[in-house]
């Protein structure tokens, strides 16, 4: 059994989908527009980010994008750093070389291995 699909609430569609495009390679399905988008990965994965007024998230709840080494962690953080971007830096915690960042759709993202 594998996760098919995941649906996600956001004010900001556009910057939730390039932001979720330009550092974890996800790609557009269908004709995406500032109201909804529909994502997937390698993996076939659907992601839909819906527009959502004032959506928030519980604390602690994040999606994390599992990468297959700390180089691979420490490079997608200096490509934020290098776009402006307020990453904080990767350590290790709870077993995994992570960072966090809150993504323009309003939720953490993890980035580990």
């Amino acid at each position: 059994m594998r996760l098919n699909h995941l649906t996600l609430l956001v004010d900001d569609v556009a910057g939730t989908r390039d932001f979720l495009q330009k550092y974890f390679e996800m790609k557009t399905m269908g004709k995406p527009n500032d109201h909804m988008s529909f994502l997937t990965d390698d993996n076939g994965m659907v992601m839909g980010i819906f527009k959502s007024k004032g959506a928030q998230y519980p604390e602690g709840f994040h999606i994390g994008f599992i990468q297959p080494s700390e180089e691979k962690v420490n490079e997608i953080h200096q490509q934020m750093i290098r776009d402006g971007l307020e990453a904080e830096s990767p350590r290790k915690l709870h077993g995994s070389w992570t960072f966090y960042y809150r993504c323009p759709g309003g939720f953490l993202v993890e980035v580990l291995h």
